[in-house]
């Protein structure tokens, strides 16, 4: 009989970060949630500085030359997949990208961060609405009673715990820009499961790159009615934040998030926005953390738990 002591011992098997990051759909759409909650707040700080069109522009065309060293191979296998869906590709480029992103950005420059959270948190009903409307999909209980739960949640952090203070606030254009912008994503949101079977690079660089240059013509308008990019301290630190976690990272992630469980269960993650943007507001502008933040944050945790685990799926 062979001496077991005198085989060689198996390999270690070395997993990758990045590999396991990229099958941890929670985790990513988590992510998501914090650096758009970020890109919100930096909107409302610099929305007089920069022009809304201008950074949008520079942020697609940012992210994908960024990309475009790691994505040209995958580009060139998968472009008679793209080619062949370009319809879809560009719509998803418009909606995802250049309207959404443009019109977010704009409506900052009217509204307070207070209704965008707000209003950010309708974005699931939005996603919900798109998938019934385009492909039958409707919430189940599950996801219905989740989306119904963070909301309060989201709610409860937004009002402070007052919810008598809905009858004061007030909506003006900024709003309904900003609200349109939801409608939007919502329908990228929707089709996004649709898209041809191509490598994560080859549609962020892809679609990346098509909502930059259909935002070109807007672009040069706003360049030629006198805004100006004014290249100081601060609008390089907002296009450097910009460019890698609200937009490169995060719609890696959420892209990747939405293959793995679905748009309906993952769009109570819109939710976390709101609860993300509450806590930079204690820890950074010291705010005090009070009760309503504990009861709302539990609220919208529990509300996401319920709505994107697997047994709220459709069988």
């Amino acid at each position: 009989m062979a001496d077991l002591r005198a085989l060689p011992a198996a390999p270690p098997v070395h997993r990758s970060p990045l590999r396991w990051l990229n099958n941890q759909p929670y985790l990513l759409l988590s992510l998501t949630s914090l650096f758009w909650a970020a890109n919100i707040v930096l909107a409302r700080h610099v929305g007089s500085h920069v022009p809304p069109i201008t950074l949008t522009t520079i942020r697609w065309t940012g992210v994908f030359l960024i990309l475009l060293p790691f994505a040209w191979p995958h580009l060139k296998q998968d472009w008679p997949k793209l080619r062949g869906a370009l319809p879809l590709m560009l719509l998803l480029s418009a909606t995802g990208f250049a309207f959404n992103n443009a019109i977010s950005y704009w409506a900052m420059q009217y509204t307070e961060a207070l209704n965008a959270l707000l209003i950010q948190s309708a974005g699931p009903l939005f996603v919900a609405l798109w998938s019934l409307i385009l492909f039958g999909v409707r919430l189940t209980p599950a996801q219905l009673a989740g989306i119904a739960i963070s909301l309060a949640g989201v709610l409860t952090i937004i009002l402070r715990g007052d919810f008598s203070a809905l009858a004061s606030i007030s909506f003006n254009r900024g709003d309904i820009m900003f609200g349109s912008s939801l409608v939007s994503f919502g329908l990228y949101s929707a089709l996004i499961p649709r898209r041809p079977r191509i490598h994560q690079l080859s549609l962020i660089s892809f679609t990346t790159c098509c909502g930059a240059l259909l935002l070109l013509p807007f672009a040069s308008w706003e360049f030629a009615s006198g805004a100006r990019l004014q290249f100081d301290l601060l609008t390089m630190a907002t296009l450097g934040f910009v460019l890698i976690f609200p937009s490169t990272l995060a719609y890696l992630f959420f892209n990747r998030g939405i293959a793995l469980i679905g748009p309906n269960r993952a769009a109570p993650f819109f939710h976390l926005v709101p609860v993300f943007g509450s806590a930079m507001a204690i820890l950074l502008l010291g705010e005090t953390l009070a009760l309503f933040h504990l009861i709302g944050y539990a609220l919208v945790l529990a509300g996401v738990v319920i709505a994107s685990r697997q047994a709220s799926a459709k069988r």
